[in-house]
């Protein structure tokens, strides 16, 4: 990232931005908005720095075609924010069909506004549960008894 202090203002916009145009070839301009220390947890993970970090999104391209971000809305408060998004992608494996899902990140941010914290939370069996093979039925109708 260049010498150039970000406000927090642009900080997001510049999130939200990588997020939407996030591809293998674009990591690194989505991995220069967070702190060298970052935290990153979802459902599957939670990570420490930005070489973990760029592990967890190398290994989401390998496994899906076509992941891209929409952010729907944005709630901020400095030095937190929440990004409401949707995400849309193929598995390479199994199912061939889009699939999609929503899904929040709570973010934290330092006093350089770079992401220090970031927390996803969706719903793994909707996300990816539901869609593959053998336990995606059973997962669909246990929520149909629910």
């Amino acid at each position: 990232m260049s010498d150039q202090v970000l406000t927090f203002e642009n900080s997001l916009e510049s999130l939200k931005n990588a997020y939407e145009t996030l591809n293998e070839e674009s990591l690194s301009i989505l991995l220069d908005l967070y702190a060298n220390n970052a935290r990153f947890k979802d459902p599957f993970q939670e990570v420490y720095g930005r070489e973990k970090i760029s592990h967890v999104f190398l290994k989401m391209f390998e496994q899906l075609s076509d992941p891209h971000f929409v952010i729907k809305n944005i709630i901020s408060k400095q030095p937190s924010a929440v990004f409401l998004w949707e995400f849309h992608f193929k598995l390479k494996r199994w199912n061939k069909d889009p699939i999609s899902f929503s899904g929040v990140s709570w973010l934290e941010f330092n006093s350089a506004n770079l992401v220090v914290s970031h927390q996803d939370f969706w719903d793994p069996s909707e996300g990816i549960y539901e869609h593959l093979p053998i336990i995606g039925p059973l997962m669909r109708g246990l929520k149909k008894l629910a």
